[in-house]
């Protein structure tokens, strides 16, 4: 039995010392069977744990300031290989995911049920300021962001073998979706359902990057403990 106040988790059977330790091991990105194994835990509780912490960094995504400055938006699309004979975007199956990327910045992403304009522009919408500069490749969707008030809205044109130009290109948002799919893949067989928390927690640490993931996470346990 623990005694005394939990800063990181409320009414848990694991000390602070062991809750610092689970946090450390997930920020280093070690799977849940590595983490259990070097915290004697067991793989159920370790689970348990990881879940929660996804949850907290989901809230902290969700909660983003609306973005501002230059701005990528790109869709993507994880899942299964393509099926053969299948073309098209998203064919075979496969998750959208939208991303909306603040250059020298943060991410967002969002999983969308496809890339209509009215839906990727929704998206938009609701979470980059008008003022801002967009960037974007040549996909019909996103025709209507001058006509939403965004006056600014520059074109990589990919159908003519251009994927950047000195004032023009979406590399902070294809990074990141390169990045996701790498360590995703290294999680083999996450669930459709599942996905949205994998996702979240690409996209946390991809926004923490440049710090100390270690103490980012415990320092937003303090203010949110576990349960």
């Amino acid at each position: 039995m623990t005694t005394g106040k939990n800063r990181y988790a409320r009414r848990s059977h694991l000390s602070e010392a062991q809750i610092r330790r689970l946090v450390r091991l997930f920020a280093a990105d070690l799977p849940a069977s590595t983490v259990a194994a070097l915290t004697g835990l067991s793989r159920r509780t370790v689970n348990r744990y990881v879940q929660a912490l996804r949850e907290r960094m989901a809230a902290v995504c969700e909660a983003q300031a609306p973005y501002r400055g230059e701005v990528e938006v790109d869709e993507s699309y994880f899942g299964k290989r393509r099926v053969r004979g299948k073309r098209g975007r998203g064919a075979g199956g496969k998750t959208i995911v939208f991303g909306i990327f603040k250059r020298n910045g943060h991410v967002y992403t969002e999983i969308v049920p496809d890339v209509k304009k009215t839906t990727l522009l929704g998206v938009i919408r609701g979470r980059v300021a008008l003022e801002s500069v967009m960037h974007s490749d040549e996909w019909k969707a996103y025709d209507g962001l001058v006509d939403l008030g965004y006056q600014k809205h520059f074109r990589v044109r990919h159908t003519a073998n251009v994927f950047a130009t000195q004032t023009c290109h979406i590399n902070g948002i294809e990074s990141f979706w390169s990045s996701a799919k790498t360590r995703l893949m290294k999680r083999r067989g996450i669930r459709p359902a599942h996905l949205y928390w994998h996702l979240k927690e690409c996209e946390f640490r991809f926004n923490h990057r440049q710090e100390n993931l270690y103490r980012v996470l415990l320092a937003l346990l303090r203010k949110s403990p576990l349960k």
